[in-house]
This record gives C-alpha cells, structure tokens and sequence, in this order.
C-alpha cells in the first residue's frame, strides 16, 4: 500500500523559510511524477510545485521563492520554500501519480503570520 507521509509545517513569520519533506513508502517513487499542491483557507485546492524526473515546475505565485526536488535514495520529496508570505498559508499536500492513479499524504499546515 503506497503511503505519503508529509512533514516540515510550521508557524513562521513572514519572510522567514521553511523546509517539507514528504516521504514515500510501499510503491514506486523513482521516474514518477511528484507534486505539492496546497490549500489555503477558504480556498481551492492549488498546485505549487510539480517534479517528473529533475524537471521541476511552479506555479506562478511562488516562481523564485520554492524550489521542489526529490531524493531517489531516501524516497524523499521536498519543498524548500523561501521569503514565506501570508498568502502562503495553507495545507500543503505532496502527491504521486502512478499510472491512472494519484495518491496523496494528510498534509502538513504552514501558517505565516506576523
């Protein structure tokens, strides 16, 4: 059974960084595409950041701040994320898609606020 497990959220004031980890167990993870997806309050949940292979991709929103990439070794995903924002509040979220399927961690809350 394929688990993510995500971890690294926090209360952080703005401007500050903050590190997500998500790791992988019981499925496949290396050549498979890996992604971050948030939520905010009130709000739909969003992608942030995708990875297939070391190609990364961002949303618009946090181009230049996050920075997505993967330990193949460890079955690690990770999301370093800088110059952290009060609209960056949310749930984040770390997903796998594996064929026709996706699967998805519980999610770690990243509270920015002053």
């Amino acid at each position: 059974q394929v688990q993510l497990v995500e971890s690294g959220g926090g209360l952080v004031q703005p401007g500050d960084s903050l590190r997500l980890s998500c790791v992988v167990s019981g499925g496949p993870f290396i050549s498979r595409k890996m992604s971050w997806y948030r939520q905010g309050p009130g709000k739909q949940r969003e992608l942030v950041a995708s990875i297939l292979g070391s190609m990364p991709n961002y949303a618009d929103s946090v181009k230049g701040r996050f920075t997505v990439s993967r330990d193949n070794a460890k079955n690690t995903l990770h999301l370093q994320m800088n110059s952290l924002q009060p609209d960056d509040t949310a749930i984040y979220y770390c997903s796998l898609e594996s064929g026709q399927l996706t699967y998805w961690g519980r999610g770690t809350q990243v509270t920015v606020s002053a």
